[in-house]
């Protein structure tokens, strides 16, 4: 018999890092919480070296997620799919931004191109970017996929505003780290 239904995990430690009663206002402090996130998905072995968050304008935390890629045995088990699959959930729409408010991603490294075709349709407003994916490739060996080439271009015709390199070298580490110890889930 086909599945009829789905299921994915999060990290169980997730409330530990990411705390839904402050309110994350900075583009640093948004991206502290997705490196937060990716390394301690890293040093607790339940995934690989990236992190994402939602917020709403006023900062709120509306969804945290770290990549389940190999524990959950799905290859769109991304921390930014997560991250956007749980948002949608806890607000009960799949465009974020189509109830009124504005909605930001933060994510750990720039999103592959499984993750910008999912940034294009979720609804959110503002991307946050810690490493870039050169970053990624040359400290892991995982491949990015292809991007359009003006894909900061592509996402901001579409109304998303997208900032890079917010505590790169902070994002680096995690991903430094995790190239060195190599997979641990």
């Amino acid at each position: 018999m086909l599945p009829i239904q789905i299921h994915l995990t999060l990290p169980p430690w997730l409330d530990e890092v990411a705390d839904e009663s402050r309110r994350y206002v900075t583009d640093e402090e948004r991206i502290t919480l997705a490196i937060a996130l990716s390394r301690r998905n890293v040093d607790a072995g339940t995934g690989g070296p990236f992190g994402a968050a939602v917020f709403d304008e006023q900062g709120r935390l509306i969804a945290a997620a770290a990549n389940r890629v190999v524990p959950q045995t799905c290859s769109v088990a991304h921390a930014e799919m997560l991250a956007y699959m749980a948002a949608q959930q806890r607000l009960s729409r799949y465009r974020l931004n189509e109830g009124g408010g504005r909605y930001t991603l933060a994510t750990s490294a720039q999103p592959c191109c499984q993750c910008f075709g999912a940034t294009v349709w979720a609804g959110i407003d503002e991307l946050l970017i810690g490493a870039r994916a050169e970053d990624v490739e040359e400290l892991t060996e995982f491949d990015e996929g292809p991007l359009p080439a003006d894909w900061v271009g592509e996402l901001e015709r579409r109304g998303i505003t997208v900032r890079r390199d917010i505590l790169r070298n902070e994002a680096r580490a995690v991903l430094a780290h995790y190239g060195q110890i190599g997979p641990n889930y």
